[in-house]
Parts: C-alpha cells; sequence; structure tokens
C-alpha cells in the first residue's frame, strides 16, 4: 500500500477517535443506553477502514446475560468483536496500564483481573456478576494471552471459575455461556500462511506501535467468526468441564475456518 493510503487510514481514524472518547465519556457518566451502541460503531468505522471483511457462522446470545469465551490472536480481535454487538471485555489488569489503549478499553466498560491478587477476586467477581444481572454480554479470552492464530491454546478454568463465582442467587438464572472462536483466513484475498502470521497475530514480546503501523499499511484482512454452541452454566457448573467444552468447540471451529480460508 502507498503512503497515500496509510496516511487516509490516519486522517479517518483519528478524529473518529477524537470525537468517540468524549462522547462515549459523556453516555458512560449519564449512564445513558447509547454507551452500549457507540462503541460498536466505532469498531465498525475502525474495520471498514482497515478492510476488515467480517465473516460470521453460527448464531449470537440474544436477549439473554452471555459469557463469550473466545480464542485470542491480536488487538485486533477487539476491534472485530465490539463490531457485532454491543460487548465488554475481561482483561489482565496490566491492560489497564497501557497508555490510549487503557482509555479505550475503559470507554468499553472493560472489567480488569488481576491474576497475581487473590484479594482482587472480590472485586472483579462482584463487578462481573453487576454486569450479568444487567444482561450484559462479556468476553473472556479463555487462553489467558494471545496465540500465533493457528493453534488453540488451553483454556485457563480459573478465569472462568472466576465468573462463576459471580452467580449466586441473585444472579440472573438465564445466562449463557458461548464459546466463540476468531480466525483470520485470508489478506489482500490470499490465504493466510505461516509466514504472515507476525503481520496479523500480536504475540509474544511484539511492540504494539510497529504492529499497528503493519496494519495500517497493509491491504484487507478477512476474519471468520464462528460461535459455537451454547452451554448452560450457573454456580453450579463444573468450571474445568465448561472450559474444555468450549475450548474443544474453538480449536475444531478454528481449524476448519483455516482450511476454509486456504480454498481458493
Amino acid at each position: 500500500m502507498s503512503k497515500f493510503g496509510f496516511y487516509a487510514k490516519i486522517a479517518v481514524l483519528v478524529p473518529v477517535t477524537a470525537v468517540g472518547i468524549p462522547l462515549q465519556w459523556l453516555l458512560l457518566r449519564l449512564n445513558a443506553p447509547g454507551r452500549r451502541i457507540v462503541p460498536m460503531l466505532y469498531h465498525r468505522i475502525v474495520c471498514s477502514v482497515l478492510g476488515i471483511r467480517r465473516i460470521v457462522h453460527g448464531a449470537p446470545p440474544r436477549g439473554k446475560a452471555a459469557l463469550i469465551l473466545s480464542n485470542h490472536v491480536s488487538w485486533l480481535d477487539i476491534c472485530v468483536l465490539s463490531a457485532l454487538m454491543p460487548l465488554s471485555f475481561i482483561a489482565k489488569a496490566e491492560v489497564g496500564t497501557w497508555p490510549v489503549v487503557s482509555l479505550l478499553a475503559r470507554l468499553q466498560r472493560t472489567v480488569f483481573i488481576d491474576r497475581t491478587r487473590r484479594t482482587d477476586t472480590a472485586r472483579t467477581n462482584g463487578a462481573v456478576a453487576e454486569r450479568l444481572q444487567a444482561g450484559d454480554a462479556i468476553v473472556l479470552f479463555a487462553e489467558g494471552t494471545t496465540g500465533d492464530g493457528t493453534r488453540v491454546l488451553p483454556f485457563r478454568s480459573a478465569l472462568v471459575g472466576a465468573a462463576r463465582e459471580a452467580l449466586t442467587s441473585e444472579s440472573p438464572s438465564d445466562v449463557v455461556l458461548q464459546p466463540l472462536a476468531i480466525t483470520y483466513v485470508r489478506r489482500d484475498g490470499l490465504p493466510v500462511m505461516r509466514g504472515d502470521i507476525p503481520d496479523i497475530a500480536w504475540h509474544g514480546d511484539m511492540e504494539l506501535a510497529p504492529h499497528l503501523k503493519g496494519v495500517l499499511s497493509g491491504g484487507g484482512i478477512d476474519v471468520q467468526i464462528t460461535w459455537g454452541d451454547p452451554i448452560p452454566f450457573d454456580a453450579t457448573t463444573d468450571r474445568k468441564a465448561v472450559s474444555r467444552l468450549a475450548e474443544e468447540q474453538v480449536r475444531t471451529h478454528v481449524r476448519e475456518a483455516l482450511a476454509w480460508g486456504r480454498k481458493i
């Protein structure tokens, strides 16, 4: 892509972000219904500017509180998923210290969890319970980190347990746990191969700024989003069992999506 294309994207994203931040801040302060809608609209614009095409299979949770268990490939996942429907996220505490990213995360009502401090569990559980009681859909990247997009890391049941323990007798009875697979299948119309992984996946010790520049400079991306079968979920649920079920579904869907993406 030419430098003109790179700066053209910047020219759109900067003002949209500059308008979106104070607007969302105000909506949160007023507790207005639009606080759920603005992040979705914002990320739809971001996906459009970046040339991200979303290919959706399966049905998302509708009309009920949901804990969504997803694999995690890149910071792009936030944009891709947020563009689908009103969502919040559960993120590790260190995300709340990152410049700019932490602001955007807080504006999307992200729940931060500090896995190194047991004393933080009660606060996290309370925040998750409040969201579920309000009927929100919350995304938990159950691997606990980002992967390379070609394989799914083991799901961490402890993170699922933190949400399960938040469910009390006062919590909604129709909470569901829904697996979700994210697979980046094509770039510039060509299948994503192993050599393309660093251009999309953001994992390990990769720095954010160079990776962001690479995404802005590159061509369009096709991402397949596959909703798995919902799993009943309440305070008595075996966290290890449901984590395994969700992990198996996500792994299968990622494998199938990669195979599809390589067919031209």
